[in-house]
């Protein structure tokens, strides 16, 4: 089995960052500082999302599916610097190269990783090699848009036309799975702000499992899966959340095993 790693950021915005371009007062504090920054945003543009190169990585959400089996987590703690995260989740690709899955990675995720981890100066040589080090990495890497060690699934699904682009949580739904509980990504830095890290993180993982499920059943439209090997995918998701006594799991499966 190749190591599958589905992926999923929750960013907020970088005070330090706002601070260091705008040369804010510093007797002022860095929600003022934010609040500042986003509401330029809404006058300038209508609304209030950052540039990429802005939003500071406060979550990184994994599933990880290999021949040891399904786990899910969110990579450090919520107190751990932005580089400590970045550098977890670059670490994961050095040692085992797995298949990236994501919902929007190649438009959002990914770009943001790239600009903190320059911030920051973290190395990845496994992620950024396109053939230098590994010639079977010409012909297939993470950088290219239609290369496999990436799939992006929603830039997939919509053959690359983003006209075409279908949000997560409701195709989630449509195929039968939760979907999103409870929050979306405008509502994070509020959330964070307000010292709700762990809601947060726990949404971050519902995300991942979320695209996770979608991505077993493309496997089965390709022919990667057959019946009996979906619903084994499918049967250990639920046996292993099931196993679990953390709170969003347990409302992620009442919604699933809602009839409605």
């Amino acid at each position: 089995m190749i190591p599958t790693l589905v992926f999923d950021l929750e960013t907020i915005p970088d005070a330090a960052g706002l601070r260091r371009l705008n040369h804010h007062d510093p007797e002022t504090s860095d929600a003022e500082v934010i609040e500042a920054a986003l509401a330029q945003r809404r006058e300038t543009h209508g609304n209030d999302f950052l540039p990429l190169h802005l939003q500071r990585v406060a979550v990184v959400g994994c599933v990880f599916r290999d021949d040891s089996g399904f786990r899910v987590k969110t990579l450090g703690e919520a107190h751990d610097p932005e580089a400590t995260l970045i550098a977890g989740f670059f670490k994961t690709i050095e040692r085992y190269t797995p298949r990236l899955v994501s919902w929007n990675g190649s438009g959002f995720d990914l770009p943001v990783l790239h600009y903190r981890s320059l911030i920051h100066g973290v190395q990845a040589p496994r992620y950024w090699d396109t053939g230098e080090d590994d010639r079977d990495f010409k012909y297939n890497n993470y950088i290219s848009r239609y290369h496999n060690r990436h799939v992006d699934l929603m830039d997939l699904l919509a053959k690359y036309n983003g006209r075409a682009n279908a949000p997560l949580d409701e195709l989630a739904k449509l195929c039968g799975f939760p979907g999103k509980l409870g929050m979306d990504g405008s509502q994070v830095w509020r959330a964070w702000s307000e010292g709700r890290a762990d809601e947060v993180r726990a949404y971050c993982e519902t995300d991942v499992v979320n695209t996770w499920l979608v991505y077993c059943r493309f496997r089965f439209l390709k022919g990667e899966l057959d019946a009996t090997a979906y619903e084994k995918e499918i049967k250990l998701v639920r046996e292993t959340l099931q196993a679990s006594d953390k709170p969003h799991w347990r409302e992620y499966m009442a919604a699933w095993d809602d009839p409605a």
